[in-house]
């Protein structure tokens, strides 16, 4: 069982990585389908196992000078909340109907990347960002952002990645690249929050998520090695199609 987890995840690490996702929700399936886990177990692992993914996405950023450091720690406190409280309104759910919302969120973030790509074809880093509102209205944007994208998290399990990202960019106006480094680091909060909750709820298996963190770090930072041998267009198709056969694998 150890060595087929891990193996798994290695192999479910290689697509991640090569396709640059956080892939909660791909997680979420192949633990609930293949392996049998509960559907709030698989939930509350992956989404703890997006801190080591998140951790080491956002140093790099920092340290190239992407992130947004005050706008990402109110986004991330509040998403912290968001994800720990939603988190006990996940364990309220019946399995097979909170299998089935998740699905449904799956599919929706495929929608949200598409979303996001036609937003960012649209925009470029030469582009200034948005001027700030009014400090009490932009932080309270930031807040509102941190909470309904925490909260997604806490309750499906999903990385949100694509709606943050839509967040930062559309209603905080950061530029793309901002938004790219900043997301990395308002996941980390979040993961901790949801984490938390699932674990104070009993549905948090610290042995399984360890052997999901190794598996997936190997495999991602492989799989980016051959991110850019393929074409733009194939990486972006399979970045909308990757959250969506995940929805497939949990429905069928």
């Amino acid at each position: 069982m150890l060595v087929q987890l891990v193996g798994t995840m290695f192999a479910v690490g290689l697509l991640l990585g090569f396709v640059g996702a956080g892939g909660s929700g791909f997680i979420i399936s192949i633990l609930t389908v293949v392996f049998g886990f509960s559907i709030h177990t698989s939930l509350g692992t992956a989404l703890a196992a997006m801190f080591f993914s998140s951790a080491a996405g956002a140093f790099s950023h920092y340290r190239e000078g992407n992130i947004v450091l005050g706008t990402g720690a109110v986004v991330g406190g509040a998403g912290m909340f968001g994800a720990w409280l939603s988190s006990f309104a996940s364990n309220g759910i019946p399995g097979e109907e909170l299998k089935w919302m998740t699905a449904g969120m799956l599919f929706l973030s495929g929608v949200a990347l598409w979303f996001r790509m036609r937003l960012v074809s649209k925009r470029n880093d030469s582009q200034p960002a948005k001027a700030r509102q009014r400090p009490a209205i932009y932080w309270a944007s930031a807040c509102g952002v941190g909470l309904v994208t925490g909260g997604l998290s806490g309750l499906f399990g999903i990385g949100a990645t694509p709606f943050i990202q839509i967040g930062l960019m559309t209603i905080l106006g950061t530029s793309i690249r901002q938004a790219a480094g900043t997301s990395m680091i308002v996941i980390i909060p979040i993961a901790v929050g949801g984490g938390a909750g699932f674990y104070q709820l009993g549905h948090l298996d610290v042995t399984l998520l360890l052997e999901v963190a190794v598996g997936i770090m190997l495999g991602s930072y492989i799989g980016a090695k051959f991110t850019r041998r393929v074409p733009a267009i194939i990486l972006q198709r399979s970045m909308v199609l990757l959250p969506m056969v995940g929805a497939a694998i949990l429905v069928l």
